[in-house]
């Protein structure tokens, strides 16, 4: 059964022209003519697709998604506006729309922006499983290379099986070390491009000079030096998936030319004039909080949207301390392995060590421990000794602490001094606002500075 779509438009020759020409490709079609008798359907109907002109009689498009949204989240809203601007395109996908599509267009354009935004519609449907994995899916510890029991990992898992089977563009974003290209992997073994090409591309480490040509690729004599053709990765990608690592820093100046591959799928070579078209599954990462880079006008806001569909966030490894136990027996048996070593046993202070630690480089960072220490390791004992300084360091009067071997007194006193050093580290070492942070006077503030001698 063909898809329901309402339009609302108020010039009578586009919306009969609209009208006419999608019925005839099959699509069931319901219109009107103004704000006020599209809110009356919106009531009493559901729709597959809703095609909004921005300017409307009585009440205008915006109004209209916000009122479809609440109806029905899961219909598919595109605005028709004469205002190409960036600034309204952008207001309109933040409330909910797939898409806008700019006056004058065509007849074909409408039908494509339509065919596209039917293969996202399914979204809602995919959340569903989700959920309904998350309640009958658990137990999992290890999930295609990744390792954790936390609620917020199982979640993850299960928001994998999904999304893999699907080509929606995933957004992954979290700290340095958190495991964010483990996720892609995972994501492209799963998928049914798992047989094709893979291609990861880290544009944090590729010279802006040489961006493009290494992302689209050059004909001969493109440049000095570019004595013969060469395909660029999204070519060589092509009928797979390409994941962008730290897509935060890809050069502001490519940035429309991958937001016009996302939406077309044709790539021109560097002194090229033949289109390419590709055909991609795009998966993205980044640690950097990309809002704060829209609003200081290094990252575009119309590519944030496009690529964010799909979004996974991984959290800090100490919001999920359940998983450090997990993690260690996991990586203390893959290195134990790799470097010939019996089984390796964990001294008390060593693994109570390790479960206090807060791990600012996440999981890498505990990767790295455990692997140091099983190479230092002898004996098949793994000690606090043989653990990175920074870890052993900060456990060691915590764990006198813990044994009773220091005095409350002394224990408090270098929490305290602790939490201030953290705390002034955290305001830039502004006193005043670490003073009302911490809950004291900036008075009470100085005179603990001076008594755990913090120097500036």
């Amino acid at each position: 059964m063909k898809e329901k779509i309402f339009i609302v438009e108020d010039d009578p020759a586009m919306r009969l022209g609209m009208a006419h020409f999608l019925k005839s490709h099959g699509y069931i079609v319901t219109s009107c003519e103004n704000g006020l008798e599209a809110l009356q359907s919106i009531e009493s109907q559901t729709f597959d697709i809703a095609i909004f002109d921005l300017k409307l009689p009585g009440v205008d498009g915006l109004k209209l998604l916000q009122a479809m949204k609440k109806k029905d989240p899961t219909t598919v809203v595109i605005i028709i506006t004469a205002f190409a601007e960036i600034k309204t395109a952008v207001q309109a996908i933040k409330e909910g729309a797939f898409d806008y599509i700019a006056k004058p267009f065509s007849n074909d354009e409408l039908l494509l922006i339509i065919e596209r935004s039917l293969k996202f519609r399914n979204l809602e449907i995919l959340e569903i499983e989700v959920e309904y994995l998350r309640k009958t899916v658990r137990g999992k510890e290890v999930f295609e290379g990744l390792v954790g029991i936390s609620n917020s990992m199982k979640e993850i898992f299960d928001k994998i099986e999904v999304i893999a089977k699907t080509d929606v563009p995933v957004l992954i974003q979290g700290d340095s070390g958190t495991g964010k290209e483990l996720i892609a992997d995972a994501i492209q073994r799963l998928s049914a491009r798992k047989d094709f090409p893979y291609i990861k591309i880290n544009c944090a480490a590729i010279p802006e000079t040489l961006f493009e040509s290494e992302l689209f690729g050059f004909e001969k004599g493109a440049f000095t030096g570019a004595t013969e053709a060469k395909k660029g990765k999204l070519e060589l990608a092509n009928g797979g998936t390409v994941f962008f690592d730290e897509i935060a820093d890809m050069p502001l100046s490519l940035q429309a030319k991958l937001l016009r591959v996302i939406e077309d799928g044709i790539i021109y070579r560097l002194g090229g004039k033949e289109a390419i078209v590709v055909n991609l599954r795009f998966i993205y990462a980044s640690c950097k909080n990309i809002k704060e880079l829209i609003k200081a006008e290094k990252f575009r806001e119309d590519l944030f949207y496009r690529i964010n569909v799909v979004p996974i966030t991984i959290p800090p490894l100490r919001e999920r301390r359940e998983d450090i136990p997990i993690l260690i027996e996991h990586f203390l048996e893959q290195f134990a392995k790799k470097y010939n070593k019996s089984k390796i046993q964990i001294s008390p202070s060593a693994y109570e060590a390790l479960l206090s630690y807060d791990y600012p480089g996440n999981v890498r960072e505990l990767k790295h421990a455990i692997e140091r220490g099983v190479i230092l390791s002898k004996d098949g004992i793994m000690d606090l000794k043989h653990l990175p300084e920074e870890i052993s360091a900060l456990s060691s009067i915590e764990l006198n602490c813990i044994n009773n071997n220091i005095s409350l007194k002394e224990c408090l006193e270098h929490f305290e001094k602790n939490i201030i050093l953290k705390t002034l580290k955290e305001c830039d070492g502004k006193k005043t606002e670490a003073a009302k942070r911490l809950g004291i006077s900036r008075k009470a503030l100085w005179e603990k500075i001076k008594a755990y001698r913090i120097e500036e």
